[in-house]
């Protein structure tokens, strides 16, 4: 693996980026995309960032959103590339890999366990709380000066990775990281505001739908929720992405993983894992083509849902006594 100081040096002397992050991106993946774009044109690079699906409404605020560009507004050619937040090139979705795929340089910065190492450049730390976290190290690196609105940018992503805080991947450099971000001007009444304070009806109710449609195994240590296509459409919600829902599964007592089912359109599952014992849900989720971390992890599923409830189910229940 590379160190920050060499892949800081191979930035300096190229230039024309494209910065891409994961499909159906979260918090960490938008706030470090934001913070690493503002910071290299504060160098004056040329730079782009890509996404294949739309940035989720409550980031919107954040200054550097509007320069998120989709599949059809990138044109090639495409000569450097920074991955972020990203364990493998297939986790930005298959539109966004066929316009990367004459690209001539590729960074990869990420803190998934899982990841492949794909980039000509890679620096993964899944010690790291967030690739935000990363970002920061890098940008002091770059000896980029952080304005406010990269500080509240890469803040966004260490909050919401973190689980504010709460997660076991927060470390004190964590902390320190975010007291720096403070001191440059995070405003945390905005965070508050827009993060937590700002749900539309859709996805209270979204969150609603979630909870009427739990479930338990035999002995309670699973809880999955499930949420089908045709329900999300007909409350409005299919637009609506929110990071925090499977959490809840986690806050019943003797529950030990939580799953969120999501037919993110017909025939295609997305399933969330989270773990609160010591079952290592990653593990489980490559089993299904996915990854992430020990405690939180994620795969798709090509077919029904009954199919994807049965082997996932089954595959927990095999490491969960």
């Amino acid at each position: 693996m590379n160190r920050l100081t060499q892949i800081a040096e191979e930035i300096k002397q190229r230039d024309d980026y494209l910065l891409v992050g994961h499909s159906i991106p979260d918090g960490d993946c938008i706030g470090s995309l934001i913070g690493l774009y503002l910071g290299l044109l504060s160098l004056g690079k040329k730079v782009r960032i890509l996404l294949q699906d739309p940035v989720p409404s409550i980031y919107k605020y954040l200054v550097g959103s509007e320069a998120v560009l989709n599949t059809k507004q990138v044109a090639r050619p495409i000569v450097n590339v920074i991955f972020l937040d990203c364990s493998d090139e297939e986790r930005t979705g298959d539109k966004a890999v066929a316009i990367m795929s004459d690209r001539s340089f590729t960074i990869n910065i990420d803190h998934h366990q899982s990841n492949t190492m794909f980039g000509n450049l890679n620096y993964v730390n899944d010690r790291s709380s967030s690739t935000a976290e990363l970002v920061y190290d890098l940008l002091v690196h770059l000896n980029v000066e952080i304005n406010p609105d990269i500080a509240h940018a890469l803040y966004v992503g260490i909050v919401q990775d973190t689980g504010g805080f709460h997660h076991n991947s927060t470390t004190s450099a964590t902390f320190r990281t975010a007291a720096a971000l403070m001191d440059k001007g995070v405003n945390l009444d905005l965070i508050k505001l827009n993060l937590f304070e700002s749900k539309s009806k859709a996805e209270v109710r979204l969150l609603s739908l979630a909870l009427q449609n739990i479930n338990f195994n035999s002995n309670g240590k699973i809880a999955w929720m499930i949420l089908n296509y045709d329900d999300v459409e007909a409350i409005g919600a299919l637009d609506i992405c929110p990071e925090g829902i499977i959490n809840y599964s986690l806050t019943i007592k003797g529950v030990e993983v939580g799953l969120l089912f999501r037919e993110i359109s017909p025939g295609l599952i997305k399933v969330g894992f989270r773990s609160k014992g010591e079952v290592d849900v990653s593990a489980i989720a490559a089993e299904f083509g996915g990854g992430g971390h020990r405690r939180a992890a994620g795969a798709k599923h090509d077919g029904t849902m009954e199919e994807a409830e049965r082997q996932v189910i089954f595959a927990v229940e095999s490491v969960v006594n």
